[in-house]
């Protein structure tokens, strides 16, 4: 079997493990970590796999790749207003409205890079431009968005560390599952299956949270511009929406648009961590541990490239974020022929068999939430 992929079970394999799961839940929550324990350090794995890096010239910026990115880009912007303009009072628009939830999603992934500092070799270069197209195109707050990123990228999947793990209406640890009541309880049971139907929202929900960030008491710096940014995006895509567009067709438009985007964003950036290891708060990993083990690749070569911006090359993009979206591939033969000489696994997945994954865990995560009072046989009977 492939690294990262389940071993299959027997039937009566599977009515054993659901029981055995139900059970567990008739008490208290004993959530497990991987820790220093499972993962010992590695000395130095870090500093010699960088120099390799470095000498084969693989953080040298790539601007003529990054040029072309967003002519291609802009140039498909302009045909999404022109057959706007063309088509008219016609239900054919919402064909527009999902090229560009697709467009405003590949912008969304060259903010992330600008973030990371991997287009321009000056840091305020790339602040700018990501702030530009991040508020000012995609929608979202570049300083909501930088700082989240960030912890995540410090501890991936550390308890406690990792605002990506935290509850939201997903929930990623057994703990939080079992708190849920309610609405909330309902959908935790069943959220693998409601995954991917959760995340037509995720675009509104993205936007909704860079204003609450923007509007919030706290300090946050450059508010007004970001602010000022988000107001233009809004009067120069949704506003002529609804003038130009009957009353529902414009909310339809808009309706498939931000669902586009939020499914596309979510399925880019799911498959990458979710059932990978999950680190205990105050297990003492070296950098190359723990960016690898909570870490998944995504193979299919040149168009995953294309397809996740990059993202399907997580692994080299957590020990290397500010490396060019070009070189992620020649990077990926150095890690694997490092983490075969160190005995670290190096997990890589289709990208269907890694959505697989993600629902499995999701499901088995779920299970924290079901009612500990249910009768454990007729639970596992209905999983068979």
């Amino acid at each position: 079997m492939p690294p990262g992929i389940p071993t299959p079970v027997t039937s009566n394999e599977e009515q054993f493990i659901a029981s055995t799961i139900v059970e567990s839940r008739l008490g208290p929550v004993r959530q497990t970590y991987s820790g220093t324990t499972e993962f010992p350090p590695i000395a130095k794995a870090y500093t010699e796999l960088s120099q390799v890096i470095r000498e084969s010239g693989l953080l040298v910026r790539t601007r003529v790749f990054y040029a072309l990115v967003g002519s291609a880009l802009v140039l498909a912007f302009a045909g999404c207003i022109a057959g706007f303009v063309l088509l008219g009072d016609s239900w054919f628009q919402l064909l527009i409205a999902a090229a560009l939830g697709i467009l405003f999603t590949q912008v969304a992934f060259l903010a992330h890079e600008a973030n990371h500092r991997q287009i321009f070799a000056s840091g305020p270069a790339n602040d700018r431009l990501a702030l530009w197209i991040g508020n000012g195109v995609v929608g979202m707050s570049q300083s909501w968005w930088a700082s989240k990123h960030t912890r995540h990228h410090a501890n991936p999947n550390r308890v406690g560390k990792d605002p990506d793990i935290e509850i939201d209406t997903i929930s990623f640890l057994d703990e939080d599952a079992a708190k849920a009541r309610g609405i909330q309880r309902w959908i935790t049971q069943r959220q693998g299956w409601l995954f991917f139907p959760l995340l037509t929202l995720e675009g509104l929900n993205l936007h909704v949270l860079a204003i609450r960030h923007l509007l919030s008491r706290g300090e946050v710096k450059g508010r007004w511009t970001e602010l000022g940014l988000i107001a233009l995006r809004f009067a120069v895509f949704v506003a002529p929406v609804f003038v130009f567009l009957p009353l529902g067709m414009a909310f339809a438009f808009l309706g498939v648009q931000l669902a586009v985007f939020g499914v596309y964003m979510g399925a880019s950036f799911a498959p990458n961590h979710k059932g990978m290891a999950v680190i205990a708060p105050g297990a003492k990993l070296d950098f190359f541990s723990k960016q690898v083990r909570t870490s998944r690749n995504i193979s299919g070569g040149w168009w995953a490239t294309w397809l996740m911006g990059g993202l399907n090359y997580q692994i080299e993009h957590h020990l290397f974020p500010n490396m060019p979206r070009p070189h992620l591939s020649r990077a990926r033969e150095i890690v694997i022929e490092h983490c075969q000489t160190l005995g670290v696994p190096y997990v890589e997945t289709t990208l269907l068999q890694s959505y697989g994954i993600v629902i499995q865990y999701l499901n088995r995560v779920g299970l924290a939430a079901r009612d500990p009072f249910e009768c454990p046989l007729t639970s596992a009977a209905r999983r068979v």
